[in-house]
């Protein structure tokens, strides 16, 4: 058989499983709020078009609106003014879209401290363990925050949220290997990471270097710490920042 023909195999016979890491899209899904001064982003719609009746007989369709950061979605390196001059969504290599991931697990941390932040020496101590970050794979960062992902309140926390310290995000950005982060929080920055130094450390310098982020992701404590691959499928938006995507993982069993 060929390399194909046998991943078809593999996924026909669950050798391989397909993880949804995706939450789902609705007018309950949590969005970032910031401060008043500042444009919003729209939360996401529908609006009906036809269903089945004399707008259209035999159809059901939608108009859709929201923001390109919404829900489980991807961000270029445009998204942010460090990689202004970099891609946008629909420049972003399709080869880059699937790649090996690894994860790396804080979430009893998290549990007792929704403040808390991924430095440096957790990641080469993970490293230690388990091998080096895999070079152009995501680092997908597991907190346990996807449980309230139902529950926008309690999602948003008062702008207490996990994420990655200053000088972690310096580091995955400049010195290691990765093409990007996934989180599972509203972004890829910890809540009151604007107050950091400088502010927003993982969209300042992951962009800059072209790198991604992926957000608002779920289901990653069915990922093994190594060995998935992740397919991560924005849209193709021209001079787009960003999109709603289906992320999937490739897991062996």
């Amino acid at each position: 058989m060929t390399v194909l023909q046998e991943f078809v195999a593999a996924l026909s016979s669950g050798r391989i499983q397909v993880v949804d890491l995706t939450a789902p899209l609705s007018d309950q899904t949590p969005i970032l709020g910031l401060p008043e001064q500042f444009g919003q982003t729209w939360p996401f719609q529908l609006s009906e078009i036809s269903r089945y009746d004399d707008r259209g007989p035999a159809w059901y369709w939608n108009n859709f609106s929201t923001g390109e950061h919404t829900g489980t979605h991807f961000d270029a390196p445009v998204h942010w003014v460090s990689g202004q001059h970099g891609a946008d969504v629909s420049q972003v290599p399709v080869s880059q879209l699937i790649a090996p991931a690894v994860v790396i697990d804080h979430s009893s941390d998290a549990a007792d401290n929704p403040d808390f932040l991924l430095q440096v020496e957790h990641v080469k101590a993970w490293e230690a363990e388990h091998g080096p970050l895999p070079t152009g794979g995501w680092l997908l960062y597991r907190t346990g925050w996807d449980a309230y992902g139902d529950d926008p309140q309690r999602y948003a926390n008062d702008g207490r949220t996990p994420g990655i310290s200053v000088e972690c995000a310096r580091w995955l950005a400049e010195e290691s290997p990765i093409r990007g982060v996934g989180v599972e929080t509203v972004g890829t920055d910890a809540g009151a990471a604007h107050s950091f130094d400088p502010p927003f450390p993982c969209h300042s310098f992951l962009l800059g270097q072209d790198k991604y982020g992926l957000t608002q992701l779920r289901n990653l404590g069915q990922l093994p710490t190594t060995g998935a691959v992740v397919i991560a499928g924005p849209l193709p938006i021209v001079s787009g920042s960003g999109s709603p995507c289906r992320v999937l993982a490739l897991v062996e069993r």
